[in-house]
């Protein structure tokens, strides 16, 4: 599996863009109203597992005529792979990711439902020591090109420091826990539900968190915009499952904390473990708190951050001269980059439908 560097550095997004990898299902066929999400497992994702289950998703698809199949991806990298390739015509995936793979891969993508953002979930963890200057001089584990090293950035930024102050020493998720363990390891950056195990041993103390960069670590649900300009159909029955779900999960009710249990499961921990994990998220289960937030100045002022972060890192594709390189689209006709490539959207409509009841 190529790294998210990796791929595009080696212009594997620009030469998929078009094709699909061999082995993986077309999305679509034949004009037929068949389409693909994929998902993996977070937090926030995991009411789409959970509303296929129930038959929510295939409620709202009936409603509109078409089908929709909802398909975990074991691995996240390899769901964003699959989809810049074609494999897939909607997914789950965060702001960031968005812009580094299908978009900067030449594959035009529209965000239709604003999620969440991580207000805590992501965390920079130091071993004995309680403040973030106290990095000086460390190495640092966490998985190198992804939001937990956009988190440390922004971390050091409002330290005034750099990366030229720590060591990065490029640790997968998968290890994280492990290492920590170690006596070698004395500062990472990692996510829930890692941050939890992490924070269970006495000597782990939070510096740096999400929480302190509100509604920029975002996490989306895209559609390629071929296909939603074809099918808007397909983008508003997933709108409409979506609140629907979220509307019963976080009910003070017998069924939502059924409905917390299962998710729960499904991602690996127990209801105490994904409430803790919820309190950390910042859900958008209002549609109309999304729409706005999806339209405010602060998100284009986050996308800057974030294409900003990309460039420094030689993450905006080959030659890339500048941030420029790629057009990103905001819902009042504001674009940061290139207007005449443009490859990542944001759109309020779905959302405003459903506040307005519409769809």
């Amino acid at each position: 599996m190529l790294t998210r560097k990796q791929f595009i550095k080696t212009g594997a997004g620009a030469a998929t863009a078009t094709a699909v990898l061999p082995g993986l299902p077309v999305a679509r066929a034949g004009g037929a109203k068949k389409f693909k999400l994929a998902w993996t497992i977070y937090v926030g994702w995991m009411p789409w597992p959970w509303a296929a289950d129930k038959g929510i998703v295939k409620k709202w698809a009936d409603k509109y005529g078409i089908e929709i199949e909802v398909i975990e991806v074991a691995d996240y990298p390899t769901s964003i792979n699959q989809y810049t390739a074609g494999a897939f015509d909607a997914l789950t995936i965060t702001n960031m990711d968005t812009l580094a793979v299908p978009a900067v891969g030449g594959v035009d993508s529209t965000s239709i439902i604003t999620g969440d953002y991580s207000n805590g979930n992501d965390a920079v963890i130091l071993k004995d020591k309680t403040k973030f200057t106290d990095l000086k001089g460390q190495k640092v584990n966490l998985v190198q090109y992804s939001v937990s090293q956009y988190l440390f950035d922004r971390g050091l930024e409002k330290h005034h420091m750099s990366e030229r102050d720590v060591r990065i020493v490029n640790t997968s998720d998968a290890d994280m826990a492990a290492a920590w363990m170690t006596r070698a390891v004395t500062a990472v950056v990692t996510w829930n539900p890692i941050v939890q195990e992490i924070m269970k041993n006495a000597d782990a103390h939070e510096v740096f968190t999400s929480a302190q960069i509100p509604g920029e670590i975002l996490d989306l649900c895209i559609v390629r915009t071929d296909v939603l300009k074809a099918h808007p159909e397909f983008a508003k029955a997933l709108t409409g499952a979506w609140y629907e779900t979220l509307g019963i999960m976080l009910s003070d009710s017998a069924e939502g904390k059924a409905a917390r249990t299962a998710m729960a499961k499904l991602s690996g921990t127990d209801l105490e473990g994904f409430d803790a994990q919820l309190k950390t998220t910042h859900l958008f289960a209002d549609p109309a708190g999304a729409a706005a937030f999806t339209r405010s100045a602060q998100l284009v002022k986050t996308m800057e951050y974030v294409r900003t972060f990309l460039f420094r890192h030689g993450l905006m594709g080959q030659g890339a001269t500048s941030p420029n390189v790629v057009g990103i689209a905001f819902p009042d006709g504001k674009i940061l980059g290139d207007k005449r490539n443009v490859k990542f959207r944001y759109t309020s409509d779905f959302m405003r439908m459903a506040a307005a009841k519409k769809l």
